[in-house]
């Protein structure tokens, strides 16, 4: 019998730095009759976003094929494809995947231990809306950013300069999807065949090389110059 291949974990430490530097990316101001916590300088609405939005951050080329995506959608956007190829062209897609589970609705991982440090340290605080009365059942969870925590995502990078690459991707992944709820999100993760079709309680594998091919065919029909990198994989 074939033992099964090491799934790559983050630590805690990193799952924590990780999910404040994205709720610090993706944190708006509170609505006006929102009940919010003291302090609070943002706010993110469903964990079924936040889960969908980490989700890009931890496979770099699931999230190049949807650079992809909006380039084919707005060619004249040739930034998109820059910023695909930059991920696709180096070790990233290896380096900084951490695999992420199937489940009913997609990509999910319970959150819980990572957000527990962050809330033990005041810098952010966490609440669940229930349905109509009488019911028990979560509709929604927040995540409320305090000052204390948006001091501290800021200072991360001035502390420890190798988490740059964090807090850009963090960045990318929020303004990628501006706007959009955590359902839309789910539902464009689900046009991509090799994410819907990944079986429940199953890790999602990698599209590396699909997503190289893509991108080679895309830079030639643009006249764009082919990497070493790509040329290598083909």
């Amino acid at each position: 019998m074939v033992a099964p291949l090491a799934v790559r974990k983050a630590s805690r430490w990193q799952d924590s730095v990780r999910l404040l530097l994205l709720i610090d990316a993706a944190a708006k101001s509170p609505a006006e009759d929102e009940n919010v916590p003291a302090s609070t300088v943002g706010a993110v609405h469903t964990q079924v976003r936040l889960q969908k939005l980490d989700f890009w951050v931890r496979y770099p080329d699931y999230l190049a094929f949807e650079l992809m995506n909006e380039y084919e959608a707005a060619p004249e956007e040739a930034g998109l494809l820059s910023l695909a190829s930059d991920i696709l062209d180096s070790e990233e897609p290896d380096l900084r995947r951490f695999p992420m589970l199937r489940h009913k609705f997609g990509a999910f991982e319970e959150l819980d231990d990572a957000l527990a440090p962050l809330v033990e340290r005041g810098l952010i605080r966490k609440t669940q809306i229930l349905g109509r009365t009488g019911q028990n059942r979560v509709v929604e969870h927040v995540y409320f950013l305090l000052e204390r925590g948006r001091e501290v995502a800021r200072s991360l990078l001035r502390d420890a300069p190798a988490l740059e690459w964090y807090v850009k991707r963090t960045q990318l992944v929020v303004a990628l999807v501006d706007g959009l709820g955590g359902t839309q999100i789910k539902d464009r993760q689900y046009l991509l065949s090799e994410y819907a079709d990944t079986p429940w309680r199953q890790y999602f594998a990698p599209i590396t090389e699909q997503a190289r091919a893509r991108l080679r065919q895309l830079k030639a029909a643009a006249q764009m110059p082919v990497s070493d990198v790509n040329q290598e994989a083909s």
